[in-house]
């Protein structure tokens, strides 16, 4: 079975470089923080073009440090995505704040700036844009629609580092972004890890602060805040990947590309991913829709393909969030997008005869699910 990761194989083409980094940590003594934690934050704060990073426990956790150093909280709305994993409206609520949805750009599945901009209300504080499978969001226009409200625009890079708009990477078109390295992201460590970058040093000060449960100084804690640090290990683990990430992006796009091309035209009812004229698309996941979606993942899996739905249910339609009051309909393009979305296999450790085997158990599967 070929599925959407294969982490094991992504250790062994670099085990040396990490198991090295493991026992350097193992043996140093420094288990929380320290000078892998530092290094790796210049490390990756350079990576994206920024000024600095902070790490963090994990994606999720730094969306909530980001917005608690923004001085976000209760009688605060954000706006962010219907369409995205759940953690993001998580955050939102666990900072204290409101989550407020927007629809989303069905070509792109990021938000759409037009509906974002209907949403602003006097109690909005932010922007929080997901770029969702590896492609940025348009921050062109979420930028300048923060700028007109005096808001800030984080940005939820989880799936997309290393993506870029106009040439300027992910990581630096906002505020202030946060990063997921959890083991199956395009950039993952070897368990939870997360990171914010920002250009603004106050920010990234601010944020140190509240990963360490809002300390100012030794017992004195001033700020909102929670215990959101990096492990030293995953930090180590990081900076061994770090310099063969190019490389890898480079396969996904040109795994992704074969994709494209083997599936253009084989059915109507297929819609590939858009092409990103705009930008560098990393391919967190190549993510088709298809309106018999179910069908077509089973008649996948009969022929040796995993795949994944990445999101079966809008987030405003979530239980816990059931109060906000959200009724079907409201969010067309993210209730179409729930109900067609297939994400297919296309990591970077994929070998090309196994992206040769996805076009044709693809091409076959459709033919199936077309015919009836």
């Amino acid at each position: 079975m070929i599925n959407l990761a294969n982490l094991a194989r992504e250790h062994a083409l670099h085990h040396d470089e990490i198991e090295a980094a493991a026992l350097r940590v193992l043996r140093s003594g420094t288990y929380i923080l320290g000078p892998e934690v530092e290094a790796f934050q210049r490390e990756f704060a350079d990576y994206c073009g920024a000024r600095a990073a902070v790490g963090v426990s994990n994606g999720s956790d730094a969306i909530v440090v980001a917005l608690q150093a923004l001085g976000v909280g209760p009688g605060d709305e954000v706006i962010t995505t219907a369409f995205s994993y759940f953690a993001t409206a998580s955050a939102v609520v666990r900072a204290g704040a409101t989550p407020v949805f927007a629809d989303i750009d069905l070509a792109t599945f990021n938000l759409d700036p037009a509906d974002v901009e209907h949403r602003v209300t006097p109690r909005t504080k932010a922007i929080l844009a997901v770029h969702l499978f590896g492609r940025a969001a348009d921050t062109d226009r979420l930028g300048a629609l923060a700028a007109k409200h005096n808001l800030a625009l984080v940005e939820d890079v989880a799936q997309a580092a290393g993506a870029e708009r106009h040439g300027r990477r992910t990581g630096t078109l906002g505020t202030v972004a946060t990063f997921s390295f959890f083991p199956a992201k395009p950039l993952g460590c070897d368990g939870d890890g997360g990171a914010c970058v920002t250009h603004d040093p106050v920010l990234a000060d601010l944020m140190a602060k509240v990963r360490v449960t809002g300390a100012t100084a030794k017992n004195v804690h001033d700020l909102p805040g929670g215990n959101y640090r990096l492990a030293p290990l995953q930090a180590a683990i990081l900076r061994a990947k770090l310099p063969h990430y190019e490389g890898r992006i480079a396969k996904r796009r040109a795994n992704a590309e074969a994709l494209r091309q083997g599936l253009r035209g084989v059915s109507e009812r297929l819609v590939l991913p858009a092409d990103d004229a705009d930008g560098r698309h990393v391919y967190a996941q190549f993510t088709v829709r298809h309106p018999q979606r179910d069908a077509l993942s089973a008649a996948l899996k009969k022929h040796g393909v995993g795949s994944e739905v990445y999101y079966p249910v809008p987030m405003p339609s979530q239980k816990v969030l059931a109060h906000l009051g959200h009724a079907p309909g409201e969010f067309a393009n993210t209730e179409r997008a729930c109900a067609e979305v297939l994400s297919i296999p296309v990591h970077s450790e994929l070998g090309d005869s196994e992206v040769v085997h996805v076009v044709e158990a693809m091409r076959a599967a459709l033919a199936e699910v077309d015919q009836g």
